[in-house]
């Protein structure tokens, strides 16, 4: 899988792709992931990006040119199955449409600023807007992290236990279950009798009771989907 960001502010993203899962998977060659910063294509010296809203109003808006000049520059390279704009407005991100993704071959995401990009590039670019909350961020970058994450970390090979992604949250609609490890008592505090049995088919019975549960507690919305 190849990701192409892009970006006004490309330090933001140094971190989150240097550590952990995602530079496991990109030194496995599983991921790569290539950020841009569309000051490069900016028209003048002073690599300008953003100019005040037509109309006025508060604020500056991504200007369309230099925006629309790098994604056409990677578009003469590659086809891509998706161009992604990171946007409070977009559709929620959730497991499934992290699972989809991570079918994919090439995507490019697009991460906004200021009060947001000129809307002609979303009306003749961008294929899908997604959100990761209904709050407001100072940039694309975190949650074009956020994102990649989610999707990454399902490419086949990229975690050291293949099947430990099919159990997390969401993957059935439900929240986990709860989780323990050595020592089996701590301060008194003792790990259910049944993880520790070894009978397989009454723990898998258990795990699900108990996630059916949490999720009834903190999350009943995903019941109606179950």
């Amino acid at each position: 899988m190849r990701i192409d960001i892009l970006s006004v502010v490309p330090g933001l993203l140094e971190s989150p792709f240097a550590h952990s899962i995602l530079k496991r998977a990109r030194e496995k060659g599983k991921a790569e992931v290539y950020i841009h910063n569309i000051r490069d294509w900016a028209s003048n010296k002073h690599k300008t990006v953003d100019d005040a809203p037509y109309g006025g109003g508060a604020g500056m808006v991504m200007m369309v040119e230099p925006v629309v000049a790098c994604m056409e520059e990677l578009r003469s390279r590659r086809q891509y199955d998706e161009i992604i704009y990171m946007s409070p407005d977009g559709e929620l991100l959730d497991q499934p449409m992290a699972n989809h993704y991570s079918l994919m071959s090439n995507l490019l995401v697009l991460c906004g600023h200021y009060k947001g990009i000129d809307e002609r590039i979303r009306e003749h670019f961008i294929t899908r807007e997604i959100s990761i909350g209904n709050y407001v961020l100072s940039g694309g970058e975190l949650a074009a992290a956020v994102f990649c994450d989610a999707v990454i970390r399902l490419l086949p090979g990229v975690l050291n236990d293949e099947t430990s992604a099919l159990s997390d949250s969401f993957q059935d609609d439900l929240l986990a279950p709860p989780v323990y490890t050595r020592p089996a008592e701590f301060r008194g505090w003792k790990v259910p009798d049944i993880l520790l049995s070894g009978n397989t088919p009454e723990v898998e019975k258990w795990r699900h009771e108990k996630a059916l549960e949490r999720t009834r507690e903190k999350r009943p919305e995903l019941l109606k989907k179950h």
